[in-house]
Order: C-alpha cells, then sequence, then structure tokens
C-alpha cells in the first residue's frame, strides 16, 4: 500500500510538471501573440483551485492529474465580442497560430535541457560499462573476451555508463549491424577493438530484459557472499527460521560453489525439502527449507525461498561521478536531450515499420512505477526520469493526428501551401479519426500496464 501511495504521489508531481511546463509553453506564446487566455488549466474535471489573475485569466488545478488545457478566445467556438474579436485566436496569421501550437512541444524539450542540466550540475553516480561475459547464439557471442572489457563506443557514439550503452543500443533495433568497441579493464593504454554484431535477427521483450541482455552482453559484477542479507516477510526462507547474517555452508551435503549454482537447486525443488548448513554466531545449524512454488514469466513453475545475498562492494576504480562545471552542464543537457529526441522518432517509425513490437508501449501504470523507483532513488534520477518522459511528451504531441498538437500543426502547414484554411468539415473528421487512432494507442499502452503487474 505505502509503495502503491509512493508512486501515485510521484507520478502525480512528476505528470504536474511535465503537464504545467507544456501548458505554459503555449500560454506564453499566445500572449505574446495578443491572444485573450481564458482559463489556464493543469488537470481536467472538477477544479480543485481556481484564482482569476489580473490579466482576466482563470488559473485552475483540476482533478484528474492526466493532462490540462490552454483556453483561448476562439470565434470558432463561442460568440465574441466586437472589440475582442482582434484578440482572438482564429484572427491572427497562420505563423501566429503555428507559434501558438508548437510551443507545448517546444517547452517540453527546453524542460528536459532544464531537468539534465540540474542532474549533471548535481552529478550522477555511476558504474563503468564493463562485461566479462557474452551468451551463446547471440549478436554478442563472436565478441572474444579473456578478461573484463569496458565499452567505449557502440557505432562510434562514446559511451560512459550503462544508461548511455543501453540508450545507443535502442537506437539500433531493427537495424543489420552495430559496432561495439571495447579496452581491456585492467590497462588504460591499450588500443581499442572493435567489433561488428550482425543484427538482423536481433530482438527482446521488454517484460523480460534489457537490450543489454537480449544482445549478449554479459554485465561484470563484483562477486557475491553467500550471507544472507534480505529475508523477505512470509517466505519459505522465513518460515524455515534463516536470518539475517546466516552464511551457507553446504547445500543439500554438497560444499556451496556459487550464487548461481544455489539458486539452480531452489528454482528445480519447488514445494520439495532442502537441506543447507549454515554458519550462525560460530556454530553450523542445519535448516530444512521448502521452496514456494511460482509461475515465471515463461510459464514454467519454479521454486522461491525470499532470500538475498551479501553484495560485494564495487571497486573504486568502476564507480565514478558523472558531473560537469555550470557551462558544460548546459552542452551535456542539450546533447542528451537531442539523443533522446532521436532514439525516441526512431522507436515511434519502427513501432509502424513493425521492428518494434506495440508491447514497448507503456501507459500511466508504467509511468508511475518509474516515477516511484527514481524518487525512491533520489533526485539525480528523478530529474532524469522526468526529462526522459518530458522528450517523450512533446514527440507524441508533435505526431499528425489532428487532435494533437502535430495534428492542429498539419493542418496549418496546409493551409501556409494552400493559401486557405482546411474546411472544417475536414477539420472534423480529422479530429474524430484521430481521437479514434489516440484512444488505440492509449488502449494498447494500458494493457501492457496491466500484463506487466
Amino acid at each position: 500500500m505505502l509503495d502503491f501511495l509512493w508512486n501515485l504521489g510521484s507520478f502525480i508531481v512528476a505528470l504536474g510538471i511535465l503537464i504545467t511546463a507544456h501548458e505554459y509553453g503555449h500560454f506564453w506564446v499566445a500572449r505574446r501573440c495578443g491572444i485573450k487566455v481564458e482559463r489556464f488549466s493543469i488537470g481536467f474535471g472538477k477544479a480543485i483551485w481556481r484564482k482569476v489573475g489580473q490579466d482576466g485569466t482563470e488559473y485552475v488545478v483540476a482533478m484528474i492529474p492526466l493532462g490540462g488545457y490552454v483556453k483561448m478566445l476562439d470565434e470558432r467556438v463561442e460568440d465574441v465580442p466586437e472589440e475582442l474579436k482582434d484578440q482572438a485566436f482564429n484572427r491572427k496569421t497562420v505563423w501566429q497560430r503555428i507559434a501558438v501550437v508548437s510551443a507545448g512541444p517546444i517547452a517540453n524539450f527546453l524542460f528536459a535541457i532544464v531537468a539534465l542540466y540540474l542532474m549533471y550540475l548535481i552529478g550522477v553516480p555511476s558504474l563503468k560499462p564493463v562485461i566479462d561475459t557474452t551468451r551463446a547464439n547471440t549478436p554478442a557471442a563472436q565478441i572474444e573476451l579473456k578478461e573484463p572489457m569496458q565499452i567505449v563506443a557502440v557505432s562510434g557514439q562514446k559511451v560512459r555508463n550503462w544508461e548511455e550503452v543501453n540508450l545507443a543500443l535502442v537506437g539500433h533495433i531493427g537495424g543489420k549491424e552495430l559496432d561495439i568497441s571495447l579496452v581491456p579493464l585492467s590497462s588504460t593504454t591499450a588500443s581499442e577493438k572493435t567489433y561488428t554484431l550482425d543484427i538482423r535477427d536481433w530482438q527482446f521483450d521488454p517484460d523480460k530484459e534489457s537490450p543489454i541482455g537480449a544482445i549478449g552482453l554479459g554485465i561484470y559484477r563484483p562477486g557475491i557472499k553467500p550471507v544472507i542479507a534480505l529475508v523477505t516477510n512470509g517466505s519459505a526462507a522465513e518460515i524455515a527460521g534463516l536470518q539475517l547474517g546466516d552464511e551457507i555452508l553446504k547445500v543439500n551435503g554438497q560444499p556451496y560453489q556459487d550464487w548461481n549454482d544455489f539458486v539452480d537447486v531452489i528454482q528445480t525443488s519447488a514445494n520439495k525439502d532442502v537441506n543447507l548448513t549454515i554458519a550462525r554466531n560460530n556454530e553450523q545449524l542445519t535448516i530444512i527449507v521448502t521452496p514456494q512454488a511460482q509461475t515465471n514469466a515463461n510459464g514454467e513453475t519454479i521454486g522461491i525461498v525470499g532470500v538475498s545475498p551479501t553484495q560485494i562492494d564495487w571497486p573504486e576504480s568502476m564507480r565514478f561521478q558523472l558531473e560537469y562545471g555550470i557551462v558544460d552542464s548546459f552542452a551535456a543537457a542539450a546533447d542528451k536531450t537531442w539523443q533522446l529526441v532521436v532514439v525516441s522518432f526512431k522507436m515511434i517509425g519502427k513501432l509502424f515499420t513493425g521492428d518494434v513490437s506495440v508491447k514497448n508501449l507503456s501507459g500511466p501504470i508504467s509511468i508511475a512505477q518509474g516515477a516511484g523507483t527514481s524518487a525512491d532513488y533520489g533526485l539525480v534520477y528523478f530529474l532524469g526520469f522526468i526529462a526522459l518522459i518530458s522528450v517523450n511528451l512533446g514527440i507524441i504531441n508533435l505526431m499528425p493526428l489532428p487532435v494533437l498538437d502535430g495534428g492542429h500543426l498539419l493542418y496549418y502547414f496546409i493551409e501556409v501551401i494552400t493559401g486557405k484554411p482546411v474546411p472544417e468539415k475536414v477539420q472534423d473528421i480529422g479530429f474524430r479519426f484521430g481521437a479514434v487512432m489516440l484512444l488505440l494507442l492509449m488502449s494498447i499502452a494500458i494493457f501492457n500496464d496491466f500484463s506487466r503487474l
């Protein structure tokens, strides 16, 4: 329940900030173009707060925080007094109308730059992208690894941490090949070695693994101590009497080898007794635990006991703070925003070509979970998250669906070319079509959200 409330609160804060930025873009440019703004609303439905400013605009915060709007004076919507007609939206030039409509998405992109600027100014705790294994029958299987290697570039694009690697890989989904450049972690002077991976058959299910794992890269992780660091409430481990700090010595009479072997034994022993020999307070104890049966993502029944091991700390040589100065942070933020825009447009294009499955679409539930998780990690991660969502919000609004900003812009550019407005009847048909398409996309996204729960 607490997780739900935290996610919900973080979702409302994140969406409220992004909607305000978007609608303020429309509002600010409309005022500069001499258009009378009647209402500035964050949210839909019943107003929970309202105030009429000295400018005559009614400012509203409404009950449903899933959008917002700027209501401008418009003769197509209502009767306008003669003395106010020059302030009506429809009386403005087509270029002024284009400026007002495009200002919302532009504001989202600018907000992303501001959020990322603050993120880089504060500094992001990061890990070097180091791999120590590759998986057979994957594009990365051809990479030869004799020691841990650091990824320094993906198809010529420099990468410094795993987040940048992930973003670079996503941009190549549906492509034919990509290059991965590596250097040995043990040497700072060795030359790069570049591998060209065939990715024509590369696909991944975002519900099951990341692009990094799907392409076959094994992320280097420090060793694991067989010392229990977490016992889940109500789990088989708690029922059996396992405690924090217990060290696993033997599993079914066999000396403990590594954590993966232990997990294999547990997963193949659903509802079967497993004998564990542990060390506790300088004594050896034998505990019988019965893994609880659970169905995994592949529909297979596996055993779960509900414990986590102690993770050895990451080496200092692999940890660093990704941060910039006051000026350089702006350049880094602008560059990152541009990368997000490019990758997002590529992904939308690949949705239409079929290179990317509609399973990748996410709705409000996934956004709420992402907001809660990032906020839980800290301010810098929350800033990065809302920058990503802000870019996507701006791009979605630029899609040429008549119910969105992009649809309005499409009509206005047609007007620029033809010299006359698109007929009202054609616009009305377009708005109906756009509403159906948007509802379809939202339905798919929400269905995906529920299927991931």
